[in-house]
């Protein structure tokens, strides 16, 4: 580890914090700093649940504000009354499908609403004399896939890789990492990104892959998995990225870039065969879960991969991403805990334990949603997978 100044953050404005990763930070820093206090901005959109934050609501600690990142007078009068001098920006759409259907909401929320955040920010820990008066810290939360795709044997990213996104949702959150280096190369604002790969836990919206595979089990409806499966991600416990957003705050070098990863390359259908199988064994060792899911295939004493099906690629379909993290082992003393099998048993048993949470945000709104805009034709509605 390199020896730099700690931050000490106080007072944390958390934008998206109702989110999968955002909310699951929330949960983590207030457990671990008793003395921090965090204000949560969330726009609530569709992926944005406050029933993810309940079980620290009520926290005298912790201030929900429903609004939006884009709204720079707001942000900025957070900033003032709060005495915030640490951002945490997880605010973000991120579907990389979506994204292709509708990539005007990525540019709004990604590259305007950063913006926005970042203007607001300046004013408040830069110019204004009533609150520039000390350290402060904007923390930007970023995504591998800005990188690009890689080969089979091409070494991981590392910070220095060029950007070469492909996706509409990647070119936005490039854009975002440009705008956040360019605040601290040209203004001084302490500024830090990191660029995690996938990441999977409690919370997550069932959309992405591995929620949505272990509801679609659950409920006896088929996999959808993308091309021929052989695409290849590394895979990150949440709750592994959120200790290395910690330690980013603490001891991270302003206006540097660190990569966060799980160190767990997994083609796709790897991932789902994992779900599958793991799944099956708590079936077989947890008789109520035939009770309480009797649609599930181990109900009807059938494999969970019985259910896998191959639908048509998404357009400009990334084959491999991965991150090389020796930067942040080196200079944060960074070291995810969980391996892909330990994360798949912690997450599986959070769904399980909380249905009602992944039930209610998959209420007929949400169905209706995916149904018009997307009309299974690529599987993301898990009520109604198309085959092909």
């Amino acid at each position: 580890m390199i020896s730099t100044p700690r931050f000490r953050p106080r007072n944390l404005l958390v934008t998206g914090g109702a989110g999968f990763i955002g909310a699951n930070f929330v949960h983590f820093w207030l457990g671990r700093h008793p003395t921090g206090r965090i204000v949560v901005l969330d726009a609530l959109t569709y992926a944005g649940n406050r029933s993810s934050l309940e079980p620290r609501e009520p926290d005298q600690r912790l201030r929900f504000v429903h609004g939006d990142i884009g709204d720079e007078r707001l942000v900025g009068e957070l900033l003032y009354d709060e005495m915030i001098d640490t951002i945490v920006h997880f605010a973000a759409e991120t579907h990389v499908d979506r994204s292709i259907h509708d990539p005007d909401d990525f540019l709004r929320t990604n590259v305007i609403g950063t913006h926005a955040l970042l203007k607001a920010a300046r004013m408040a820990w830069l110019e204004d004399p009533r609150t520039a008066t000390g350290e402060h810290r904007f923390h930007h939360v970023s995504t591998d896939e800005v990188y690009g795709s890689l080969g089979p044997s091409d070494p991981a990213f590392r910070e220095t890789t060029p950007y070469a996104p492909n996706s509409p949702y990647s070119a936005s959150k490039a854009a975002a990492d440009h705008l956040v280096r360019a605040y601290h190369r040209t203004y001084g604002l302490s500024t830090v990104t990191s660029n995690c790969s996938n990441n999977y836990g409690p919370y997550q919206f069932p959309e992405k892959l591995i929620p949505l595979t272990l509801v679609n089990l659950l409920h006896g409806k088929p996999i959808p998995v993308y091309g021929d499966g052989q695409n290849v991600r590394d895979w990150l416990y949440v709750e592994d990225h959120c200790r290395g957003i910690e330690l980013c705050l603490l001891d991270g070098a302003p206006g540097e870039t660190y990569n966060f990863g799980g160190n767990k390359e997994r083609t796709n259908v790897e991932v789902v065969r994992l779900l599958c199988a793991t799944l099956d064994r708590w079936f077989a060792s947890k008789p109520d879960l035939t009770r309480r899911f009797p649609d599930a295939p181990r109900s009807a004493g059938r494999p969970s991969d019985c259910l896998i099906e191959f639908v048509r690629d998404r357009p400009g379909h990334d084959r491999r991403y991965a991150v090389d993290v020796g930067k942040a082992e080196r200079e944060l003393g960074y070291r995810p805990v969980e391996t892909l099998e330990t994360g798949i048993e912690r997450t599986i048993a959070w769904y399980l334990d909380n249905e009602p949470w992944w039930s209610s945000v998959m209420d007929g709104s949400y169905r209706r949603w995916m149904a018009t805009n997307y009309a299974g034709s690529q599987g993301l509605d898990p009520t109604e997978p198309r085959r092909y």
